[in-house]
């Protein structure tokens, strides 16, 4: 049997890797011959497109539905037999026996923040939703965090690489809500060199990036925790905001400091084809750097896929209300599938798909009727998510939308149902009870687990 170092080798020098995305057959029989099923996952990747990714023209094709309905793409055929995928996830198409696709999901949101609410946190918005409330639910990505604890200077979560809004506008159900601010996930910019459009940056949810520009003056934690309190002191100005951040300075101090986090984030440091496999993009390369964060022990990342520089260029988003075919052929869909095929074949040639589960997440899909502006609207009645790795069984699909893709036709499932999947992989019970700052108990989830695994 090779070694994965070799096979590693193998696999850089062939261009199977680089142009097919796809392992080579020994691979995988090594990969089948040698690993426990039951086995759970130790960190997770969650990937949101954030606006509502059609189910239509992704993981859910209605080839037999109306001209009006199943809209001007076709669908392919996938490495599992009967599965099908949209024609412009071909690379994904190549990966079906590593997803579970569910197509029977669905909640009652139609608005982007009560959707991303109830999709992040698995319980529907109760009054006026604030961003950084403590009231709020807390983000699975938050609640996940709170069952790890790695290393010093390594966050229990990350998200990435910006907030929902790529106006940097924090949305509700993004923290931790009544978790307490000790569960936020730390926000990371995603680095960029010369040929990627930027300089690389480092930050955290409050703290700026004049840290890491002068972390090479600093000799060690100290130092630069009191170089930090100077700072923070003189922009804050306030004993309880300052409090509220002992949390993140310690932590960003700790990652600056000699933290395998801070090697990970320098993505000059990757195999420059390994880089170029993700894409030469916002959403290819923040999907590397979530690969590089698990691998250095950072338990939970959230990479959103979903922004005007999702692939370097303006407006692109998955809330498609005007234009939606030339953006999903010609932008969006082929930047996604790029970018989530690499992470998956790069998860496997490492060794680390079957500890690591990948989540996708969207507010809701969109409706079966194209507007008069060529576009689908918000449709939150059905739509489809996917999950790979970390024990969950591919190739298979759960549930299914109606023959016009308009609500759930068996199996409806809610956003709570796959966040009950999530805690079953990650060997989480999902019945757990955890209590909030003021002591009062919560059951983390009120779904039951899908027979993914």
């Amino acid at each position: 049997m090779l070694s994965l170092q070799h096979s590693r080798r193998d696999f850089l020098r062939s261009g199977i890797g680089l142009a097919g995305l796809t392992l080579p057959t020994f691979f995988k029989a090594q990969a089948a011959s040698g690993l426990n099923r039951t086995r759970k996952a130790k960190s997770c990747i969650i990937i949101y497109t954030w606006g509502g990714m059609s189910h239509y023209e992704s993981f859910d094709p209605k080839p037999d539905a109306p001209v009006e309905v199943r809209g001007e793409f076709k669908p392919i055929g996938t490495a599992t037999p009967g599965i099908q995928f949209c024609e412009h996830l071909p690379l994904l198409a190549r990966h079906s026996d590593k997803l579970a696709i569910v197509r029977s999901v669905h909640h009652t949101q139609g608005g982007h923040q009560q959707g991303m609410y109830v999709t992040l946190t698995g319980h529907d918005p109760k009054g006026g939703i604030k961003a950084k409330s403590r009231q709020n639910w807390p983000s699975l990505t938050s609640m996940l965090s709170r069952f790890h604890n790695p290393a010093i200077g390594t966050p229990a979560a990350i998200r990435m690489p910006y907030s929902m809004y790529d106006n940097g506008t924090q949305m509700a159900g993004e923290g931790a809500g009544w978790l307490g601010s000790n569960y936020d996930p730390i926000l990371l910019r995603t680095p960029s060199g010369k040929a990627y459009g930027g300089v690389n940056r480092f930050t955290d949810r409050e703290l700026n990036l004049k840290l890491n520009v002068q972390e090479h003056r600093v000799s060690n934690r100290n130092s630069l925790l009191e170089q930090m309190d100077h700072d923070l002191g003189q922009r804050i100005g306030s004993d309880v905001a300052y409090d509220q951040l002992d949390h993140f300075r310690r932590m960003a101090a700790d990652m600056l400091i000699g933290s395998p986090v801070r090697d990970a984030y320098d993505l000059d440091k990757e195999d420059p084809r390994i880089r170029e496999m993700y894409g030469d993009h916002m959403g290819g390369q923040t999907l590397l750097l979530s690969r590089r964060l698990v691998e250095a022990g950072v338990p939970v990342v959230q990479a959103l896929c979903s922004a005007s520089d999702l692939a370097g260029g303006g407006g692109d988003n998955w809330d498609t209300h005007r234009g939606h075919f030339p953006k999903m052929k010609d932008r969006l869909l082929p930047v996604f599938d790029r970018g989530v095929s690499a992470l998956l074949t790069d998860l496997e040639m490492r060794g680390m798909l079957e500890e690591t589960l990948v989540v996708f997440l969207t507010d809701f899909g969109r409706t079966p009727k194209i507007n008069n502006n060529g576009g689908r609207d918000h449709h939150p009645g059905v739509y489809s998510l996917a999950l790979a790795g970390g024990g969950i069984r591919g190739g298979q699909v759960y549930g299914s939308s109606d023959s016009k893709g308009a609500e759930p036709g068996s199996y409806a499932c809610t956003p709570a149902d796959v966040h009950a999947t999530v805690y079953q992989a990650m060997g989480i019970d999902h019945r757990t009870e955890l209590y909030d700052q003021l002591d009062r108990p919560f059951q983390i989830c009120d779904g039951e687990p899908l027979p993914l695994l």
